[in-house]
């Protein structure tokens, strides 16, 4: 059950990501989760204790793994077009 909560929340970080990049339309579900997943794995890394499984979800990791997502998303735009956005 906890698995398919994290997929949830990675879709909704990865979705709202998506609208603050402006980058929404170009985007699904799918690759809204995986951007959600990764920028939490991201932020969980990089602010050290970002996700933590054994808590549940809190307002701390879920702000952490938005700001990661969002951060992958500009790196990913860098990379693509040769610009933020």
């Amino acid at each position: 059950m906890g698995i398919l909560i994290w997929l949830i929340v990675g879709g909704v970080c990865g979705w709202l990501a998506s609208i603050i990049m402006r980058t929404d339309g170009q985007q699904g579900i799918i690759l809204n989760v995986i951007v959600g997943i990764v920028g939490a794995a991201i932020a969980g890394f990089l602010l050290g204790g970002g996700a933590d499984l054994n808590h549940g979800i809190t307002l701390t990791s879920f702000l952490y793994s938005l700001l990661g997502a969002v951060v992958l998303l500009a790196i990913v735009n860098l990379v693509r077009r040769g610009t933020v956005r």
